[in-house]
């Protein structure tokens, strides 16, 4: 594809290329001379087919997680986040080494390749709370906890201008990815003072399913706010707030 230069902008088909507008601006692209019956029918396109089937399991996949989480997501993502987390989940899926081609999937995958994806890239966790916390799963117990020793706001919180409170998020989930049904849990701190004073011992914990046998998931963040005439805003529409999947438990 190429992007389309100059002052008037196509959107359309004119002889063999196509106009379209993207978030990245208005591309242009070759229309192809392959058309869907071939590509499903004709045996030179069985690899094609079978990447396609595996693409769209890892896109399903990626939206029961996201569908679990949807509350604690909402506020802390950037605009390519489904395709993101859609190519996370394509190479969990290429990691299953016992099923066959056009076969593979999530559940005989590797699950904890998602640990450490970032749902906000223009506001990673790790450079955004750099104070050191612990995330733990326990299966057995069905607890899924993050605990954050005391620090000094001002000093560990790189909070963006305006900033004036922050509060912690994060939630627990398992889930079954065959049939889509998921327990999850959702939990959040207080609004906390951004300033040089240290924080007390925190604590959030999230409970699921009682020895589970799906895959677990634990997400955690930080939200900024500002006060206002004693009244607390989400800051900038969350554009500055973190979410990373910082703890998985496969199966």
């Amino acid at each position: 594809m190429a992007q389309q230069r100059g002052i008037i902008k196509l959107a359309g088909t004119i002889g063999n290329i196509t106009f379209y507008k993207t978030q990245d601006g208005y591309m242009a692209k070759e229309k192809t001379s392959l058309d869907a019956t071939r590509i499903a029918t004709d045996p030179n396109f069985i690899r094609t087919r079978e990447n396609g089937v595996e693409f769209g399991h890892a896109a399903h996949v990626g939206g029961i997680l996201r569908r679990t989480f949807r509350g604690v997501i909402l506020n802390n993502k950037d605009s390519r986040m489904v395709s993101r987390l859609t190519q996370r989940m394509v190479a969990v899926v290429y990691a299953d080494v016992t099923s066959t081609r056009g076969q593979r999937n999530v559940m005989d995958g590797e699950t904890e390749l998602v640990e450490g994806f970032q749902f906000n890239v223009n506001a990673p966790l790790a450079t955004t709370f750099f104070a050191p916390y612990t995330a733990s799963i326990d299966r057995v117990t069905g607890i899924l906890k993050v605990v954050v020793p005391s620090f000094i706001p001002a000093n560990m919180v790189t909070a963006p201008g305006g900033t004036t409170h922050y509060k912690f998020i994060s939630g627990g989930a398992s889930i079954n990815f065959e049939t889509g049904v998921f327990v999850a849990d959702a939990q959040a701190s207080a609004l906390l003072p951004w300033n040089g004073i240290a924080s007390v011992l925190l604590s959030l914990s999230n409970t699921v399913t009682l020895a589970s046998t799906h895959p677990l998931f634990l997400l955690f963040g930080i939200e900024f706010y500002q006060e206002v005439n004693g009244m607390q805003y989400p800051l900038k529409n969350g554009a500055y707030n973190a979410l990373s999947v910082v703890k998985v438990s496969g199966v």
